[in-house]
């Protein structure tokens, strides 16, 4: 799942919580995604439902929290940290999850430079710029 339309990511996190529900076997990054899953109780409703939100848009300037975006930013930062890329980004989360004391609180604060990050690309038109991500993280776990 390399670059998998809206559509396609949505489905991916709905048929991981429809097989973990039905005590189906998951596989790969299917384990990944209901760890993240599992981590979010206020989406599982959301979950419950693909009829429903599969093609749910979502307003953040109206306060609304894309659940998928949401959990497709874990599973990203989750990846990064498995293979330490950017090179350094597990020692720089490591120092930000000590200063948090808490592991899915400091994902949280990690996930916030990793969102910053990429909608400056996107803004830019210009690859992720990997360093001031780790500058990020490091001013997260200073303070």
């Amino acid at each position: 799942m390399f670059d998998p339309s809206r559509d396609q990511a949505r489905a991916f996190f709905f048929e991981t919580w429809r097989k973990y529900r039905a005590g189906e076997p998951l596989a790969g990054l299917e384990t990944v995604a209901l760890e993240v899953a599992l981590l979010h109780p206020e989406y599982h409703r959301v979950l419950d439902d693909p009829d429903k939100y599969l093609r749910q848009e979502y307003f953040p300037e109206q306060g609304e929290t894309n659940p998928f975006l949401h959990m497709s930013l874990h599973l990203a930062l989750e990846e990064q940290l498995s293979i330490d890329q950017p090179p350094g980004i597990g020692a720089h989360f490591a120092q930000l999850a000590a200063r948090r004391g808490e592991r899915h609180a400091a994902l949280h604060a990690a996930l916030d430079c990793l969102a910053e990050t990429v909608w400056r690309a996107q803004r830019d038109h210009a690859p992720p710029d990997a360093e001031a991500y780790l500058e990020c993280l490091q001013r997260r776990a200073r303070g």
